[in-house]
């Protein structure tokens, strides 16, 4: 973790990697997490601190860790599940995200199906 900066400061620059890491602009993001397009705009530019409500609207909406968004932790994939699975999704963009999870549940439905039979 950079020692240099507050976990406060550190938070637009976390904010704007983790969303680009998932090849996110501005628009989408605030489409993703139901918050204004402006207050993620003032977000990343440190203008304005976001809510704590608002915080874990917006790990969520990227699939990381507020921890991450604060700087607590280095990498985004330290506040993912265990599984190995897991492990990858980090490095996708958010298109290859919804595939990935679009094929996911149509295997675990395909498991289902055949268990029934």
């Amino acid at each position: 973790m950079d020692e240099a900066k507050a976990p406060s400061d550190l938070f637009p620059e976390r904010l704007r990697a983790a969303r680009k890491l998932r090849e996110m602009e501005q628009g989408d993001l605030a489409a993703k997490s139901g918050l204004p397009s402006t207050s993620i705009s003032h977000f990343e530019t440190g203008t304005r601190k976001p809510s704590f409500d608002n915080l874990r609207r917006l790990a969520q909406a990227l699939t990381v860790s507020t921890d991450y968004l604060l700087g607590r932790v280095d990498a985004p994939e330290m506040s993912l599940q265990a599984d190995p699975l897991y492990r990858h999704m980090q490095n996708l963009s958010e298109g290859d995200r919804e595939a990935t999870q679009f094929f996911i549940e149509a295997l675990a439905r395909r498991r289902t199906k055949n268990e029934g039979e």
